[in-house]
């Protein structure tokens, strides 16, 4: 990578600034591909340096090449637009990086929460998803070389990002667009059956969605990595089928072949296992109380900190602590939750219906079971899980009253404070879906500004600032306190 940069320098322009060219000066056209190639580079070993050194001064050494990147392609997008800008045979590749690394960083930017984003605006950096998106699309049309990436990304905001980061907004329809020639021409292409995959998943097909992740992992066998996203993808498409052992056998597969996040894949085996009835047999003769004690040992940090995902999964294990623990109700319902599993499910009533039954198969267990310390904050979960079923069988009112429980419930959770937040922010998705428009967003700011340093927090928060964009409130209100 140091190498490319180093071939990127020798043909770069020797002035300082793309936006100190005078009107009658113009740069040729290899070293404007220059300018883009360097930026790539700089991303590139961004990356690189977060992933290998955790140290405050590698996170700020990445940081200003990250930033350094944005500018590049930042000067890049005004002069091209600019009648300095000759316009030679390869200039429609130039267009496609550009417009590749902008609508990246616009799109990228766009996600994060107002608070987030004026630290970085104060950087330099600032994002516009509406520009970012367009720009993204300029780049997929067209017959560039980094078209396929500008797709990629793209499927990826509308598969992935927001529904990780958001409230599933994505456009099923674009992606679908997108795919479809690319799946016509590389039928056997692992990459795009893994997305053909995925926009199975969402739309509530599942067999389908099992289908082209299975193909995805035949298609090819030198990235393992990629076998792993399918594992991964699997995994979920059988949780959501309730077949917890086919789940559990993929959490196993994930926890030895993959180096992302043991202590999730030891956790999500745990939990897949805490599933089955108390007499069933278990794979393998391994027992989820021994698995749920060893999750905090497989602790990691990426740039100097445990992913969220992992922190929950360490601090729910530590109830497995104690002598004789009391154990979850269900775990692997809890951290589909965190994954927006339920909306997932939402377009096929009998997935919504086995969730309900597990559900109150739970409650009914905690009923019978004598009460405990865990109990209140227990019942507060299955409220909200319940609330979640319910909501997709478009059932309002009894969703309502089950958010509602847990929110009046606020003062006696002791251990599970992210449910209050949360139950808030599905409340307001409820009246947004009625066009309560004022109510969501007074419950929206409630759940931002009221509480703090809860259980993944930085993505309950995400989904507000997500929920806020579909409203079209106004940004500034976002940092207001009621």
């Amino acid at each position: 990578m140091k190498n490319a940069q180093e071939v990127c320098q020798r043909f770069r322009r020797k002035s300082s600034s793309l936006s100190n060219k005078s009107a009658d000066e113009s740069l040729s056209e290899v070293e404007l591909h220059a300018e883009v190639c360097f930026a790539e580079c700089q991303l590139q070993r961004a990356a690189l340096t977060f992933l290998q050194d955790e140290s405050m001064v590698s996170f700020i050494k990445g940081g200003m090449k990250v930033r350094n990147s944005y500018l590049i392609y930042k000067d890049l997008h005004s002069f091209i637009k600019s009648h300095s800008c000759l316009k030679g045979a390869c200039h429609v590749h130039l267009e496609g990086g550009i417009s590749f690394g902008v609508g990246a960083f616009n799109l990228t930017l766009s996600l994060f929460p107002p608070r987030i984003l004026k630290v970085l605006e104060f950087a330099g950096f600032s994002g516009d998803k509406d520009y970012g998106l367009s720009l993204l699309r300029d780049g997929a049309t067209g017959l560039n070389l980094r078209s396929m990436l500008c797709v990629l990304l793209l499927l990826c905001y509308h598969t992935f990002l927001t529904f990780v980061l958001g409230t599933g907004e994505g456009d099923l329809a674009e992606a679908e667009r997108l795919l479809k020639p690319f799946r016509l021409r590389y039928p056997e292409g692992a990459i795009f059956l893994f997305f053909a995959g995925r926009i199975e998943e969402i739309k509530g097909n599942i067999d389908e969605a099992i289908g082209f992740f299975e193909n995805g992992c035949r298609a090819q066998q030198t990235w393992k990595q990629f076998h792993h996203m399918c594992y991964w993808e699997l995994m979920w498409c059988f949780t959501y089928k309730r077949v917890w052992k086919v789940a559990y056998f993929y959490a196993d597969l994930l926890s030895k072949e993959s180096r992302w996040s043991k202590a999730m894949y030891v956790y999500m085996k745990a939990a897949y296992l805490s599933m089955l009835p108390a007499d069933e047999a278990r794979p393998f003769g391994e027992d989820e109380v021994k698995l749920f004690r060893i999750v905090p040992t497989l602790k990691q940090k990426i740039a100097g900190k445990s992913p969220p995902t992992e922190k929950f999964a360490i601090r729910k294990a530590r109830r497995y602590k104690a002598p004789q623990p009391i154990k979850l109700p269900v775990p692997v319902l809890e951290m589909m939750y965190m994954w927006n599993g339920f909306s997932m499910i939402s377009k096929q009533e009998r997935l919504t219906d086995g969730m309900l039954h597990t559900v109150m198969e739970a409650e009914r267990a905690l009923l019978e079971s004598p009460e405990n310390e865990y109990t209140i904050d227990d019942r507060c979960l299955l409220h909200m899980l319940k609330g979640l079923c319910f909501k997709n069988k478009g059932l309002i009112q009894a969703a309502e009253e089950c958010f509602n429980r847990v929110c009046l419930s606020e003062k006696k959770i002791k251990f599970d404070h992210y449910l209050v937040p949360n139950c808030l922010v599905e409340l307001s998705l409820l009246y947004i879906d009625q066009g309560r428009r004022e109510e969501a967003i007074k419950t929206l700011h409630k759940a931002k500004h009221n509480y703090k340093d809860y259980s993944m927090e930085s993505r309950t928060q995400f989904r507000v600032h997500a929920a806020l964009a579909k409203l079209k409130a106004d940004p500034g209100d976002e940092d207001s306190p009621l």
